[in-house]
């Protein structure tokens, strides 16, 4: 399997890939690992993934520029990565006691009835390119909490991530049957789908996510899908100060590139304020710049994936024959590496692409709308439903849109970011389940009730 630099088109380095014969040893391994991993005090679990923790925060440097050379992200938006995915294993560590511990529910002279969580067993873990350390983290550390196994396979778009994590959870103390990594394409991810896991948890679009959900339904074992977005954000027209507002929710809808399922995609902001929030956000996208993203000052840098560029230049030209006008931006950057200029689109509606499917990329339609009804109408107007923000002054005003919207996160004042002690989930085709908060640590058990006759 060839591994390309985004930013310069060069080959990276040629990986062995898996094959039926080595997954099928790989998934023995684990099973047979499992028990004896989940028999390991969980004391001892939560300390083996501490020292993991320690080794991200050591090693930061050489991890970040392996992830900025796979997937092209500016360096310090990879060392924020690691940094971010640290302070969820904190959370995740600090709470692992208090969510697996058994719960005693009823206690009288002749009767205790108990909550237990077990383990789900060995859980298949099909993850993300975009953020890999994050979206890693908030499957494989909860397992390996829980007391499962984890074969777990990173896109080939960041595969050097993946191997980076499988060599410091071993060198933590994590055995090497209880964490293996499954290198390959598409091919090796349904490969995966023939073993018999006792859980899937997967990350990434929603076409693959509906066909994982289908074909591991008659197992019927846990499968979360972590998808993706068409994440809608309302600008009310009593901000305090219109032209923060714009720089902040301009960093919501382009960092990384705009590639993260919780970036905002769409934005409706009220007549009052139109004009005003479009300069000011179109001159904040204009001040980043685009260019190597192993320069400190670069916000910019190239798409991980050369296919996603096709999708944009589609979507930017069905708006302009639809009737939208480009403020700026609009077609990929000449030269080598796979970078796209960062577009803003006005005079949008929702028969064009741009407002309806998931760009995934820096590409973003600005609409008016009259008021707070005629926003929540076409925020709800989606297949998806991951998040949804709204800035107002009044928080109730803000409340009273969020709550009729069917997403699994609401934003007040804020956007695009993601809490440890949150439960992360989407609805409709942004998926199903949740990873995070104490609900992500017992996703990867299954409860058993006691009954103990005293």
């Amino acid at each position: 399997m060839k591994t390309i630099n985004p930013a310069t088109g060069e080959l990276i380095a040629e990986l062995p890939e898996d094959t039926q014969e080595t997954l099928w040893k790989k998934y023995q391994e684990a099973k047979w690992a499992q028990g004896p991993w989940a028999a390991v005090p969980l004391s001892e679990r939560i300390a083996t993934v501490e020292r993991f923790k320690h080794l991200l925060l050591q090693q930061i440097e050489m991890l970040a520029t392996v992830l900025t050379a796979e997937t092209g992200k500016p360096l310090w938006q990879a060392k924020n990565e690691v940094n971010g995915a640290i302070a969820r294993i904190d959370w995740l560590t600090g709470n692992a006691e208090k969510y697996l511990a058994d719960e005693s529910m009823t206690v009288s002279e002749s009767l205790q009835e108990v909550i237990s969580y077990e383990p789900l067993g060995v859980v298949c873990n099909i993850s993300a390119w975009n953020y890999p350390y994050l979206v890693g983290v908030n499957v494989f550390v909860p397992a390996l909490l829980a007391g499962n196994a984890v074969v777990y396979k990173p896109s080939e778009f960041s595969a050097h991530t993946g191997l980076q994590i499988e060599r410091l959870l071993h060198e933590a103390g994590v055995p090497q049957a209880v964490f293996q990594v499954a290198i390959g394409t598409g091919a090796i991810g349904k490969a995966l789908l023939e073993l018999p896991f006792d859980g899937y948890f997967f990350t990434g679009s929603y076409k693959t996510g509906n066909y994982i959900y289908e074909h591991v339904a008659p197992k019927m074992v846990p499968c979360q899908l972590e998808l993706g977005g068409k994440d809608p954000l309302y600008i009310a027209d009593d901000v305090f100060d219109v032209t923060a507002v714009a720089q902040a929710t301009a960093d919501g809808a382009f960092y990384n590139n705009g590639q993260s399922c919780c970036s905002v995609e769409r934005i409706y902001v009220h007549e009052n304020i139109y004009d005003v929030y479009v300069e000011a956000f179109v001159q904040q996208v204009k001040d980043w710049k685009i260019g190597d993203p192993h320069e400190a000052d670069v916000y910019f840098g190239p798409l991980t994936r050369k296919e996603q560029i096709k999708v944009l230049e589609d979507q930017v030209a069905d708006a302009l024959t639809k009737g939208a006008s480009l403020l700026t931006g609009g077609q990929r950057v000449e030269g080598i590496g796979y970078y796209f200029e960062p577009t803003v689109l006005v005079d949008v509606h929702h028969d064009m692409a741009v407002m309806r499917a998931e760009s995934f990329g820096p590409v973003i339609g600005i609409m008016k709308v009259k008021d707070d009804e005629d926003a929540l109408s076409l925020m709800q107007d989606t297949d998806y439903g991951l998040t949804a923000g709204v800035y107002a002054q009044s928080e109730e005003r803000a409340k009273t849109i969020l709550r009729q919207l069917n997403t699994g996160t609401a934003y007040w004042n804020c956007c695009d970011r993601v809490s440890a002690a949150l439960p992360w989930s989407g609805r409709q085709h942004s998926g199903i389940g949740a990873t995070l908060s104490h609900q992500g640590i017992r996703a990867f058990t299954k409860p058993k009730g006691w009954h103990l006759k005293l």
